[in-house]
């Protein structure tokens, strides 16, 4: 299964915005703490609304907490970067991807860049830095669903 993973989100808005799109496509989270903000539903309810309900959520402490559950998972971590080389219509996505967006202040370390398994982008026009975060990753999703399959990426059943 696809998952979305928020590294340190600094905007409740956007990491709301971004729950209930994993709600809505059945994704599971996992946000990387800290976080700019109390990651709690009072501060998320606004962009989520009740979609929180639905969205399987996690929690990490730390990089350092993230990384070890991921590696002993086996989730490869594809990273969604301005810095990416691969336009992210060009990578080929695999069931088990954990997508990792970074902070909209700051981006993810030099660390984080290191450890991740695939560097993409989504291309933009010469001279503007980049799109929201909540926008990359619902275009970046939205690829990834469509290569792997939404029975795959959402573990259920489409309705006929």
């Amino acid at each position: 299964m696809l998952r979305l993973a928020l590294y340190q989100p600094d905007i409740p808005q956007n990491t709301g915005t971004m729950l209930r799109l994993a709600a809505c496509l059945g994704v599971p989270v996992e946000i990387i703490e800290p976080a700019g903000f109390d990651v709690s539903d009072r501060h998320l309810r606004r962009s989520g609304l009740d979609y929180l309900d639905h969205v399987a959520l996690s929690r990490h402490r730390s990089w350092a907490a993230f990384e070890a559950w991921r590696r002993q998972a086996g989730h490869r971590l594809v990273l969604a970067t301005t810095a990416g080389a691969l336009p992210y219509t060009d990578f080929a996505f695999a069931p088990g991807d954990c997508l990792l967006m970074g902070r909209e202040s700051a981006g993810v370390p030099e660390a984080v860049h290191a450890a991740a398994d695939a560097r993409i982008v989504v291309p933009i026009r010469p001279g503007l830095r980049s799109l929201n975060v909540a926008v990359c990753a619902a275009m970046i999703l939205g690829e990834a669903i469509r290569q792997v399959g939404f029975r795959e990426s959402a573990d259920r059943a489409l309705p006929n």
